[in-house]
């Protein structure tokens, strides 16, 4: 049990780092792995090691690329709030409610990156206009980071779209503020969690140093690949996710 998901945190780590979405490869595992922690629980274990590997890449993008922190600072700050409102809700979705909501969700997500193939592989600055970037402060701080704290796999990838296609970011400045946004709605939600007592600490920190190193090389991979390497990864995992999640809902229903 805990290999498996030694090895499913390092691998959403990676997948974090890159495009986003890690959770809806760690928190199945969970679920399917360790069903005994419960809905609310695997959500809170999930966060702390989230948190880490988000975090982590967050410094790396940070350190790297240039981040529209007129942009980032105002979502975060948002995100921070909204996502601890989200989760404290958290403990009434069952699990069973959460597949047809994020298959249809990455769906339109696959759809819109297919039809739009130039979108998010070069950075459009003249939209960056106050009102776009209240938009996508309200978008990805409130919206996104409120799902994140209620259900949250598939965030990172929404918070990449967000930026790239309401400010125009490419994919790889628009990931890079989707760490610092995503980093800000782990921690809300997890100090929820926390204060609930539904939080696998032990278990957690050892996904976290596994999150952690998938974080590092993927941001690295990010950085030194490009906008058009973030694309078909994301394609790649969308597709797959959409494929996995439909599977699992069709032979459970």
């Amino acid at each position: 049990m805990i290999a498996t998901l030694l090895v499913a945190a390092l691998a959403a780590g990676w997948i974090d780092a890159v495009v986003g979405g890690g959770g809806l490869l760690l928190l199945p595992a969970l679920l399917v792995v360790a069903p005994q922690l419960g809905t609310a629980t695997a959500l809170g274990t999930n966060k702390l090691a989230a948190i880490c590997g988000t975090s982590t890449a967050a410094a790396a993008y940070a350190r790297r690329t240039k981040i529209d922190w007129g942009v980032a600072a105002p979502s975060a700050a948002l995100a921070l709030l909204c996502a601890g409102c989200g989760a404290a809700l958290a403990g009434s979705i069952p699990a069973s409610a959460y597949r047809p909501v994020i298959i249809a969700v990455l769906v339109a997500v696959a759809v819109f990156v297919t039809v739009r193939p130039q979108m998010g592989l070069t950075e459009h600055a003249e939209k960056r206009t106050t009102a776009r970037r209240g938009a996508a402060v309200a978008v990805a701080g409130g919206l996104i980071a409120a799902y994140d704290g209620l259900i949250g796999p598939g965030t990172g990838t929404f918070l990449v779209l967000a930026f790239t296609a309401i400010v125009g970011a490419d994919f790889v400045h628009g990931s890079a503020m989707a760490k610092i946004v995503n980093t800000a709605t782990n921690l809300g939600a997890l100090i929820v969690f926390a204060a609930t007592g539904h939080v696998a600490w032990t278990l957690g920190a050892a996904m976290a140093v596994c999150n952690i190193i998938g974080a590092v090389i993927g941001a690295r991979m990010a950085l030194r690949k490009g906008a058009g390497f973030v694309r078909i990864v994301l394609l790649v995992v969308v597709l797959a996710l959409i494929a996995r999640l439909g599977y699992q809902h069709w032979t459970q229903t």
